[in-house]
């Protein structure tokens, strides 16, 4: 049998053939989150069992192919049909064949129970509602004999009376139902519980052992209640907790001294002591990694979610660990839209036309109002951009240039959306959730359905000046990453300290007209660019004063400004090829220019101004670059600051040298720096599972350059997404000594409120350690 699928090797492509429950766990271990390791017995596996009945009844010979539409109000009837089919079903073989492929799956695993979960999907467009209880999860001890009844058994909830009833009532026929079967180990836990999400507020149930006991309603859990935005415990309830499920300190409990069901043979009860009756089972760290853990996949899957955890013992892992069991998420949607699962890469949520983009055709303009469906977004698709209401790229990342050009420009984008220009056809209406990164395909009669609830949720979220009131007062600087305009008067009055990355060359882009600057030199068009460039600059310096601005000079990679100019020498460059300063030392005069126009606006009185150096790979590199800045004059000014991005590897091992160079300041460039430690392209939408920000090698190089910075009597900023992706980081950015952090727009004031929690986590600390040394 070669119907398994692994949990954390799922595609949207899958998602029938696994079920829901097992396509959102997919969907965020893939992502990183601690999921219960796993494979799924695909649906069709089901479908095959059906069909390979071998009976005499008609209504089992048309079982694979039944409406299931029963006369359910004669209930003696369903009574009698459900039992005779459960009993055809779990008197039926199970090929072995089948069986071995299973065992061998779950042998991997050191314990010797699983648990067979149903994960459901229904083929039709008929939502799933009210599907608690429906279907129940099925232990057994990982042996062939044992899976084949534990996958009958479950198989068999299907024609339950109850669920005959559901189908028929939804008007779902058996053809329609998707079931596969998640399989998982069962082994003990110290802690298991359910994760409550909503709008207005998180609370967390806990017991001790198995979550069994919740489900069965045999325990009062602990429960503690959470205000969302901060992650504050409100209030903690102590649960009346008498018996648990699992092992009994590391033992199994012998077998005459259960009373329990075949279900649950293999996972055994015990009392448990009256001391620990009267303690809170979740330890107070695993609480508050259980709140990040609930903001975050807020993020992934939507403000409403049903989260089952459990907290596996240190003997199972290195250390003790949250793993996520179960995710439930509603369908919020009405029938009959067809979806398209990508990653959200810019929030809001917008109903509008579609408009394919085929990467043959020639750049031209697109009209406003629609969402604008292509391969791929690179910089120079920015003047098109203006006018959209949302964004949809077949390739991409989090930290591509089209997510971070959508999330500049305020634009709901779905970003890695796989074969969206083939399946989705322009003037259709779609429904594009940048939040969750999904795409709906309305009908006429849905069209209106979800637009009052949408634009509340956006105007809730649009930043507004009361949200920026009574704020305390953070130390740490926080910046703001900008590139356009249009934008400035939306930034002036925000709680920000500057610029903390100007992105030149998506802000050039407003002026060059669809040339490359190489071309416009060639054409003689110096001055003409410089005028238009020195404007542009002062612009956001006049805008700022006296807050500071860095200005990263231009890093054009040719592979990504394809609609340029062909000619240009540039234009063969790769992803790694000649990018920043290697450019400017190849063709010094595009710097130059920068430089001169950097001049014209310090000239102008505008001292806030200063420069950020990309992608700098040696210290001569570096020491080319500061002789050509000396040159310019831009120095003269004491309050000018030459700094350099921290994205290359080797800044690890040259920062000391390169201070002893001349640089002041260095800004962590998250993006570049965690594509090349771990040999990932941050534009590969693919790759998204394993190109981590928060990874514990990044995170080393980031604590690394923290501390040399401080060694070298330097600042260090960060400037890429993985603050904004990881808030959770923060509390260590602050912790290390950051200096500031620079976020885009949207990210402004979650990033405020998150800098002040961390700093006030710290000073507390402190305070405390102060009182245990008194």
């Amino acid at each position: 049998m070669d119907k398994l699928y692994w949990l954390d090797k799922i595609t949207l492509q899958d998602r029938a053939k696994v079920g829901v429950l097992a396509f959102y766990l997919s969907k965020i271990q893939q992502r990183g989150y601690p999921v219960l390791p796993g494979f799924v017995v695909a649906a069709d596996v089901l479908q095959q069992f059906l069909e390979n009945l071998n009976s005499s009844e008609s209504l089992i010979a048309d079982l694979p192919h039944s409406s299931l539409h029963l006369d359910v109000n004669n209930w003696r009837q369903l009574q009698q049909v459900a039992g005779r089919l459960r009993q055809e079903i779990i008197s039926a073989s199970v090929p072995p064949h089948w069986l071995r492929t299973i065992f061998a799956a779950a042998k991997q695993w050191p314990g010797s129970s699983l648990i067979l979960r149903p994960s459901l999907a229904i083929s039709s467009n008929q939502e799933m509602k009210n599907v608690t209880g429906l279907l129940d999860s099925v232990f057994c001890p990982c042996e062939e004999a044992e899976i084949g009844a534990a996958l009958k058994l479950l198989y068999s909830q299907l024609f339950r009376a109850r669920s005959l009833l559901y189908w028929r009532s939804m008007g779902i026929t058996l053809p329609q139902i998707n079931l596969g079967v998640l399989v998982q180990p069962v082994d003990s836990c110290i802690a298991s519980g359910v994760l409550n999400i909503n709008p207005l507020a998180y609370d967390i149930e806990a017991t001790w052992g198995d979550c069994l006991a919740i489900t069965n309603g045999e325990v009062l859990p602990d429960v503690y209640y959470i205000e969302p935005e901060t992650g504050v415990v409100l209030e903690r309830q102590l649960g009346n907790k008498i018996l648990a499920y699992g092992l009994d300190n590391g033992t199994h409990l012998a077998s005459e001294e259960l009373q329990l069901t075949s279900n649950h043979n293999c996972l055994p009860t015990y009392l448990l002591p009256e001391s620990q009756q009267q303690e809170y089972a979740l330890p107070e760290a695993y609480l508050q990694e259980l709140i990040v853990l609930g903001n975050r996949l807020v993020g992934e899957l939507g403000t409403t979610l049903t989260v089952k955890w459990k907290l596996v013992p240190s003997y199972l892992a290195s250390t003790s660990k949250i793993y996520i069991t179960e995710v439930t998420v509603p369908q919020p949607i009405k029938p009959n839209i067809q979806f398209i699962q990508g990653i959200g890469a810019a929030r809001g949520r917008i109903i509008a036309n579609a408009y394919i983009l085929n990467s043959a055709q020639k750049l031209l303009q697109v009209p406003k109002g629609v969402i604008l469906i292509t391969s791929v977004i690179t910089p120079d698709y920015l003047p098109l951009l203006r006018g959209v209401a949302g964004i949809i790229t077949e390739q991409g990342g989090l930290t591509s240039h089209g997510a971070i050009l959508a999330r500049e420009l305020s634009i709901p984008a779905v970003i890695s959306a796989t074969g969206a220009t083939t399946i989705l056809q322009s003037g259709e209406k779609l429904l594009l959730d940048g939040d969750k990164g999904e795409i709906y395909r309305l009908t006429e009669e849905e069209e209106n359905f979800p637009i009052a609830e949408m634009e509340k949720t956006m105007d809730d979220e649009k930043i507004s000046d009361h949200q920026f009131t009574n704020l305390p007062i953070i130390a740490t600087k926080l910046m703001v990453n900008l590139s356009q305009p249009q934008l400035i008067k939306q930034v002036q009055s925000l709680p920000v300290d500057g610029v903390g990355l100007l992105r030149s060359e998506l802000m050039i882009l407003n002026i060059l007209k669809g040339k490359h600057p190489q071309q416009w030199l060639l054409e003689g068009r110096q001055k003409e660019l410089l005028e238009l460039l020195s404007e542009q600059i002062m612009e956001f310096a006049r805008a700022f004063l006296p807050r500071p601005i860095f200005y990263r000079s231009l890093d054009l990679p040719a592979y990504n400004l394809t609609s340029l100019s062909a000619d240009s020498p540039l234009s063969q460059s790769s992803i790694l090829g000649e990018r920043g300063v290697f450019n400017y030392m190849q063709y010094p005069a595009i710097f130059e220019l920068e430089l001169q126009a950097l001049a014209i606006v310090q000239a102008s009185g505008y001292r806030n101004i200063n420069l950020l150096l990309p992608f700098v790979r040696t210290v001569e590199e570096f020491v080319f670059c500061r002789h050509k800045v000396a040159e310019s004059g831009l120095m003269k000014n004491h309050q000018f600051q030459l700094w350099i991005m921290a994205e290359v590897p080797s800044i690890l091992f040259l920062l000391p040298e390169y201070i002893q160079a001349g640089v002041m300041g260095i800004s962590i460039g998250t993006n570049d720096l965690t594509q090349l430690l771990l040999g990932v392209d941050r534009e590969q939408g693919k790759f998204a599972t394993i190109f981590d920000e928060s990874h514990p090698v990044v995170m080393k190089a980031i604590s690394q350059l923290i501390q040399m910075s401080q060694a070298g009597g330097i600042p260090c900023s960060i400037c890429g997404q993985a603050p904004v992706l990881y808030p959770e980081i923060i509390d260590k950015l602050i912790e290390w000594g950051i200096t500031s952090i620079s976020v885009e727009l949207e990210a402004v004031e979650k990033t405020y409120k998150a800098i002040a929690r961390a700093e006030q986590r710290l000073i507390l600390a402190a305070a405390r350690k102060q009182l245990i040394d008194l």
